[in-house]
């Protein structure tokens, strides 16, 4: 039987960090988020974001979200940016459960009614996996990503 448990403490911040780490491994990334910056992000005096572990004996699935609010969507939205269900697990359906989990609690928490997140162009299994559940491309948008030095350079600015 698979629970879900919110990341709350020290020792479910380690289970996660592990978690993150094996996805950024899977997918050939850089892996910058280590403890001290994921105990900032979930919780620091202002989280930024939320953490969901699956469990099932040990942890077999993590999810890292956030809120975002779309005047085009018309209500606040929930962005998943990272997903990952071990290997030995997938297939079983830990990946929607846990999508799910995350729909209800972000539905509670700030009302968000829509769901977006990123896939690598090399994911062609996670791309299935979410054209399955029914996310599609965005075709008039190109996301786009302003890197730490530039942000650094534009919070400097004078205003």
């Amino acid at each position: 039987m698979v629970t879900f448990r919110a990341v709350t403490t020290e020792a479910d911040l380690v289970h996660l960090d592990c978690a993150l780490r094996a996805l950024s491994d899977d997918l050939g990334d850089t892996h910058r988020a280590g403890l001290d910056a994921l105990r900032a992000g979930l919780l620091g005096d202002t989280p930024a974001a939320c953490g969901l572990l699956a469990v099932e004996g040990g942890v077999i699935g993590a999810v890292l979200y956030s809120p975002v609010f779309s005047t085009a969507q018309g209500a606040a939205g929930v962005y998943v940016s990272d997903l990952w269900v071990d290997a030995a697990t997938r297939g079983r359906g830990t990946g929607r459960h846990l999508l799910a989990e995350v729909a209800r609690r972000a539905g509670a928490q700030w009302g968000a009614a829509w769901m977006t997140l990123a896939v690598y162009g090399h994911s062609t299994a996670s791309r299935r996996f979410y054209e399955r559940l029914g996310f599609a491309p965005q075709d008039r948008v190109t996301q786009m990503r302003l890197p730490r030095a530039g942000f650094d350079r534009l919070k400097g600015e004078g205003g």
